[in-house]
């Protein structure tokens, strides 16, 4: 069994960034030797329970994984979705604490049969779920595309929720074509009834070339909404790896949006955000490209977060956490498929997919994460076994 590490890179001189201590991670699925991918945190306060819904196998099934001590131990993964005959890959994209035993989550089949993106709920603290339900399409009838949780405004009395948002994206081949099938635009509406029914998209004009947008509303009121930005010209023939992150902001209940502020061009995304008990507002998110390579030549792949003090006006960039971090465990490129971008797969295997935070009851932060630190290719083109990663921190003060 390969033992997890994680390596130190090499830091620019005035680089201050606060190195999370490698033994507040722990790889809950190191013991398997299956695929398990996108992970998402929700957390039930009633019962301070911590759900993890996750992707395995081949061919992909949703699974879920439950903590009763915040974290410490976790269950073995247990499917949720009814058998499918048709023996179609099922990724878990999205899980949603609604309040009063209710959760949502988004899953997407593939091969598709008609409507591939579908919708399950729990009414039991996520014990029991319903039968897939499509995803009600944009106005105009084309597909919705979701990857981020749901932003959700709860009744102050209650704890239910109120009034919903969701994020997702299309791509628009027919403005700008470009070698990956076009550029993406990315949308966002609202339910008022746990996600049932929903009101026609707003399509901000500013989120043209994002896809996948994750929302946190800040404590004066504002949503902030982190942007995935689609890869800039020069690495159109890339892996998506070289997507960026950028963040936009919409003072008027997310009817109109800010531009996006660019923190990276390329290489960081994935982003989760959670509002700290002071307001702070804490993003992590991957970073697929960016670091340097190691003295031997392989590549780094790591976690970061960093801090808004201001309701997601700026960030503290100068001031970066670095939750995770660890080396490749393949380098150079697979001659066989030179005329295409897969060509860089094999420095991919191990790099992170996905990042999902929750603020615990005593003031710390759980992130979850995807790593392939231990994956190799299989006779199929896949890259397993993949893990799930967790960490445990705190901001300083």
């Amino acid at each position: 069994m390969t033992q997890w590490q994680s390596q130190q890179i090499t830091l620019a001189e005035d680089d201050n960034l606060t190195v999370v201590p490698r033994e507040n991670c722990q790889i809950v699925t190191e013991t398997s030797e299956q695929s398990v991918t996108l992970p998402y945190l929700a957390y039930i306060p009633e019962s301070q329970k911590l759900l993890l819904l996750v992707t395995c196998g081949f061919p992909h099934q949703v699974n879920l994984m439950t903590s009763d001590d915040l974290g410490i131990t976790w269950s073995d993964p247990r499917p949720i979705l009814p058998d499918d005959p048709e023996k179609r890959s099922w990724l878990g994209l999205g899980i949603t604490w609604l309040g009063a035993g209710r959760l949502a989550l988004a899953a997407s089949a593939s091969p598709s049969s008609g409507d591939r993106r579908f919708r399950s709920y729990s009414d039991d603290c996520g014990q029991t779920w319903s039968d897939p339900v499509p995803i009600q399409r944009t106005s105009d009838g084309i597909e919705w595309h979701q990857w981020d949780p749901w932003l959700v405004d709860s009744d102050p009395e209650t704890g239910e929720a109120s009034r919903i948002a969701e994020t997702g994206y299309i791509s628009l081949p027919e403005n700008e074509p470009c070698p990956r099938g076009g550029y993406s635009q990315a949308m966002i509406r609202f339910s008022e009834d746990l996600g049932r029914t929903w009101q026609d998209e707003i399509r901000p004009p500013q989120w043209y070339k994002s896809d996948e947008v994750a929302l946190c509303r800040a404590g004066n009121g504002t949503i902030v909404a982190a942007c995935r930005i689609n890869q800039p010209k020069p690495y159109w023939y890339d892996i998506d790896h070289y997507e960026g992150l950028g963040f936009s902001l919409s003072k008027d209940d997310g009817l109109t949006w800010s531009d996006v502020q660019v923190f990276y061009e390329w290489g960081r995304h994935h982003p989760s955000m959670v509002r700290m008990p002071n307001d702070d507002i804490v993003m992590t998110y991957v970073v697929r490209k960016g670091y340097p390579d190691t003295a031997d030549g392989y590549p780094q792949f790591g976690i970061e977060a960093i801090v808004s003090h201001d309701h997601g006006e700026t960030w503290d960039m100068a001031h970066r956490y670095m939750l995770s971090q660890w080396k490749g465990n393949a380098k150079g490129e697979a001659p066989e498929l030179e005329a295409d971008f897969r060509a860089k797969w094999p420095r991919w295997f191990a790099s992170c997919q996905a990042t999902s935070t929750q603020l615990l009851p005593d003031g710390t932060l759980l992130t979850v994460f995807g790593t392939g630190y231990r994956s190799a290719p299989t006779e199929h083109g896949h890259c397993s076994p993949r893990d799930v990663g967790l960490v445990r921190w705190m901001i300083n003060e």
